[in-house]
Parts: structure tokens; sequence; C-alpha cells
């Protein structure tokens, strides 16, 4: 026999997505770029999709990438932000915007990590991939690793800076929201990307940022532009309002003007239409006996993401019923399932995710059963 628990919440408190928003297609947002891409952070879905596997060159958007690379490396302790990283000639003879580094100029990771977010500095952008990889060529090998990872098919990298157009250095609007995704995930990242203004080198050298929308739009929290003439005007953008983040990805826009207009549409469109619920149920699950077990009992967990996406203005009351046994035998393994939890509004199914066994319970040998029923014999007697 088993038991179902459900638990009801009030739309005014949970009006909130399905696992399963579809995208919208092209034609339902005006935008002029020609590929883009509107995703929700915590979940990875997308809303808006137009082109958004078609391989462009990304011009400075590149160093999204680059970005990630060193932020990883800083939290992994392989260097740290006061790390000092030389100049090399290679990394000064770049070109294209930069903070005009001289050949054994010092700088901290910091410092130049700053550049890179601010200004696109690819000066620094081949220096900082110099200390972590030893050449770019290196540091380029593990960017396309990196990628790979992310699940980005439709991505190669032949330089860690975008400055020149190569037709094998390429990627999508949407394996953009995704490394741009897991940028974001790094909160620190965020002490770089939203300063609009700054300096370097004591205060000689000034810094504004190349991206707009960090001077003017509400919850901007980065990302990167980018321009060459094959790319043209490109942008990966992002903004956080209420604990959502939305990354809005415009490739190919013919005016920078017109890759922020479409940005802003993206992103305005997504805070006013969706929002974020819980995928869990306020109460704690309740722990299961285990029979003929070491443990008298295991506890269930959720497995899966937490949060699910869905319209603001879906179903005006979300349920949650929980399907678990009132008894399971041992033994119990860590990560056996053991149930489900469904979530609807109305009659709509919005999502089902597996209960799992939070650790493992072995089961009673011969003796210690023989021992717990003795034990059993001598109270009943007392």
């Amino acid at each position: 026999m088993r038991k179902i628990l459900a638990f009801i919440l009030a739309a005014i408190l949970l009006t909130t997505p399905a696992l399963a928003v579809e995208p919208l297609p092209a034609e339902a947002i005006t935008i002029q770029a020609p590929c883009a891409v509107l995703m929700e952070k915590t979940t990875g879905q997308v809303i808006y999709e137009k082109d958004a596997h078609r391989r462009c060159p990304p011009a400075s958007v590149t160093k999204v990438m680059t970005m990630l690379l060193v932020t990883e490396a800083l939290e992994a302790g392989t260097i740290t932000a006061d790390t000092v990283v030389t100049a090399s000639e290679a990394a000064c003879s770049m070109g294209g915007s930069q903070i005009w580094l001289e050949p054994g100029e010092q700088m901290t990771v910091g410092e130049m990590l700053k550049c890179v977010a601010v200004v696109s500095a690819n000066d620094c952008a081949v220096a900082l991939a110099e200390l972590i990889a030893g050449s770019e060529e290196a540091f380029v090998q593990r960017m396309n690793q990196r990628a790979g990872q992310l699940g980005m098919a439709d991505t190669h990298f032949t330089n860690c800076t975008g400055l020149y157009d190569d037709e094998e250095h390429y990627t999508s609007a949407y394996d953009i929201a995704l490394m741009s995704r897991e940028l974001i995930g790094h909160d620190m990242i965020k002490d770089y990307t939203t300063i609009w203004m700054d300096s370097v080198r004591g205060g000689e050298f000034e810094l504004t940022n190349t991206n707009r929308l960090i001077y003017g739009y509400e919850g901007a929290t980065g990302l990167k532009t980018g321009f060459t003439s094959q790319a043209m005007y490109c942008l990966a953008a992002t903004a956080e309002r209420d604990g959502v983040e939305y990354i809005a990805v415009v490739l190919h826009g013919q005016t920078s003007k017109e890759r922020f207009d479409d940005a802003r549409t993206l992103l305005n469109y997504a805070f006013a239409n969706y929002t974020l619920a819980s995928l869990r149920p306020g109460q704690a699950l309740p722990p299961i006996p285990v029979a003929m077990g070491a443990a008298d009992a295991v506890q269930p967990v959720f497995t899966g993401g937490e949060w699910m996406l869905r319209e603001k203005g879906a179903a005006a009351e979300l349920r949650y019923e929980l399907d678990l046994p009132e008894k399971i035998s041992a033994p119990v393994v860590q990560g056996q399932r053991l149930g489900s939890m469904t979530v609807t509004a109305g009659e709509e199914v919005l999502a089902q995710v597996d209960i799992v066994a939070g650790g493992s319970v072995q089961r009673l040998g011969f003796w210690a059963v023989y021992g717990r029923l003795l034990g059993t014999l001598v109270g009943l007697k007392q």
C-alpha cells in the first residue's frame, strides 16, 4: 500500500513556470539580429531562439570563455587575484582593444581580468592565457576542451580574444548562452563585469565598460560585447531582478545600438513574462521505515534541479503529490529510487521528479536478527 501526500500552495506565491517551457519561435519577438537566444540561468531553459545554432564568428564575445577559464583557475586556487602577471611581447603585440601593455610590465590577475571584462583588453587576455597554460595555443586547447564539456557542439576556438576573423573560429548564439550561464554561475566575475568606470596603473589609465547596458539597464550583470567586420556587432547580455537572471545573446547586429536594443527587448520580455518556482514542497520528506535493516529508516531525497520556469500568467494553484512507500525492505542502496513527486496545475502535469534513498541501509545478518528477536522476547518477559 502506498501513500500520497499532497501539498497545495496558492498562486499568489508560486505563479510559476513549467519544466518544459517551449522556446518561442523567431517571429514571436521583433528583434533585428539574425541570430539570438534568450535563456534563464538557473534552469538553463531557452525561452526564445532565432537561428540559434548557426555557426558565426563571435568577435570578442570569445572572451566569455577566456574569463571562464581564468575564473575557474582562481576558484581552484592555482592563481589568486593578487598573482603578478608579466606581459610578454606576444601579449603586447595584439592590437585592437587593449590597455597598451609594455613588454615586461607587471600587473595583477585581478587588474588584468578587470581590463578584459570592462574594455575587452586583448593584451590582458593573452597575458592571462599565457599565465594559466604557458602559451595562448595551449590555453586555446583548454578552451575547446571546456566547450566540449559544456555541450557547445557548434563551437571551435583558434584564439582567446576573437580579435581576428578566422573561418575555424566560430560559435553560435546557443553555445554563447551556455558558456555565459557557466560564467555567471561564479558570482565573483560580477565584481568585474558590473563595473561601469574604473582605472588601472594607479588611476593613470581609465576604463569605461563597452557594455552600455551596465550603465542604463536595471539589474544588468554583464557580460561581453564584440565587433569585427565579419562578426559585426555581438553581445552576450545578462541581467538579474528578484533573484531571477536571464541571458540574452544577439549576433551579427548591424549597429552597436541595434545589438543593445535587441538585448533590452529580450530581457524585458523575460522579466515581464516569466519567473521561477520551487520544485520542492514546503514540508520535509518523511523518513521511510526499513524492515530487517541495520538502520530503522532511510531518508528520501529529491533528484534533479530545485526550480522550474513557467509563465507568470499560468495556473493559479500548484499541487505537489508525493508517491512514497510506507515501508521498504533492506538492503537499501544510496541513490535507489523510492518513489516520485508530481507537480501539477489543474489538469496539467508540470514536472515529475524521482525521489531516491539518501543513504544505504544494510540487511541484518542472521545473528543480528536473532539478537534483536531475543532482546524483544526478554523485554516482553520483563
